[in-house]
């Protein structure tokens, strides 16, 4: 007899340990409240849904797991039965014969998310409109590629009812417009002639459903406006203006499979960094395509007389040295371009066989001239300026060609 116990117990030890945590498959704490449970399921069945991973064995199996852990959880039954029994308990409460489950996972999401419970751009189900946001990084993401998040506003199907507008789930079908959803009312145009017209229901809305006491958040709609929080990949090298699409991520509705979500990737307005790690001169770098511009001051003594170095912080915090050799001039507005030292080159818009490719980094040179010079000074370089031109120096007015001046009279 105690053999058999043993025996037993090792079996649903086993069976416990072979079937994956509930709360851990929909990443939850054993607290967690009704409200996450249901945002859980939201994000991880859309998350596996096979339409958006063709041909992954493991993704379908994921999304039907997820399923099952959610129509467990959000049982308030289930879910004691299951915190003290774990998977064994409710296997015997289904055999007991507990309230059955929707066993078709596409069902389920069906009942969150609308449509037949598939993605799909293919005819045969209403899809709703595509959504368009623009969603601002710094070119400092753009150089070096960033995992982040976006939080956008949308509507969603109201997980309260779960998109049925009613707070006991009741929908009767409308005695009004018997579930057409229109009325079809005879207008007299004169005596003897009249006229058909097809209006909407105002009794159910047009929805040809009607639920008697309406779901508390919702209020009846069956959709609420809420913020849902995405995951972004910003590519090195990406362009600005790219198009970033989100499939069946636009506005949700009971009545429509939900369009895309497209998002357009910007450039935000440069700002001085408040953090220490963001204090680098990145700030101060323009981009045009998989070029850089930088602006580099220099006083009048180092684009006359050279003797100079500078380093540039670039946008991954390598450093970039600019200098001159005593006794090289540099005229002003002059542009250096240093091959490679630009953006990196989009893997998309690589020539074939070539893994990273960089544009170039053009540094154009501004010399500021003194506001006044001191008397002494002055005189001394009028001296030494003027000995150098009578001796080397060159006649512009004579070399440009053009006529001397005279007076006409």
């Amino acid at each position: 007899m105690l053999l058999r116990i043993g025996l037993l117990l090792a079996c649903l030890l086993s069976l416990a340990l072979c079937a994956e945590d509930f709360y851990k498959l929909l990443g939850l704490n054993k607290d967690a409240s009704e409200r996450e449970i249901k945002k859980a399921y939201r994000t991880l069945s859309k998350k596996y849904h096979p339409d958006k991973n063709p041909n992954d064995k493991s993704a379908h199996d994921k999304f039907v797991a997820v399923a099952e852990a959610y129509e467990c959880l959000a049982d308030e039954e289930q879910r004691r039965i299951y915190d003290q029994y774990g998977h064994e308990g409710i296997e015997q409460h289904k055999r007991g014969g507990g309230r059955p489950q929707h066993h078709d996972p596409f069902d389920l999401f069906s009942r969150f998310f609308g449509g037949s419970g598939h993605f799909g751009h293919g005819g045969g189900e209403r899809r709703g409109p595509n959504m368009e946001v623009r969603v601002a990084v710094p070119l400092r993401d753009f150089y070096n590629g960033r995992d982040t998040e976006f939080t956008v506003e949308k509507q969603a199907i109201c997980s309260e009812c779960e998109g049925t507008g009613s707070a006991d789930g009741q929908v009767d079908t409308c005695d009004v417009c018997g579930g057409r959803g229109m009325r079809i009312q005879r207008q007299q145009l004169a005596p003897g002639l009249f006229q058909q017209v097809q209006t909407t229901c105002d009794a159910c809305g047009g929805k040809g459903k009607k639920v008697k006491h309406a779901c508390p958040v919702c209020h009846g709609s069956r959709v609420v406006r809420e913020p849902e929080t995405h995951e972004l990949h910003v590519e090195r090298g990406m362009p600005r203006g790219v198009r970033i699409t989100y499939e069946n991520e636009a506005d949700e509705s009971p009545d429509w499979v939900a369009g895309d979500l497209i998002v357009h990737l910007v450039e935000t307005d440069p700002q001085l960094g408040t953090e220490e790690h963001e204090k680098t001169d990145g700030t101060f770098f323009r981009r045009r395509g998989k070029d850089l511009f930088w602006r580099e001051v220099l006083s009048l003594r180092e684009a006359w007389m050279g003797d100079w170095k500078r380093n540039i912080t670039h946008l991954d915090g390598h450093v970039v040295q600019l200098s001159r050799k005593r006794g090289e001039v540099v005229q002003p507005n002059t542009v250096e371009s240093i091959e490679g030292q630009g953006m990196p080159i989009w893997h998309q818009q690589l020539p074939e066989g070539v893994d990273e490719a960089y544009g170039a980094l053009h540094v154009e040179y501004v010399v500021v001239l003194p506001d006044q010079m001191e008397k002494s000074m002055e005189k001394d370089f009028w001296s030494i300026w003027d000995k150098w031109r009578r001796k080397k120096g060159v006649d512009l007015l004579k070399d440009s060609g053009r006529p001397t001046l005279h007076d006409e009279l």
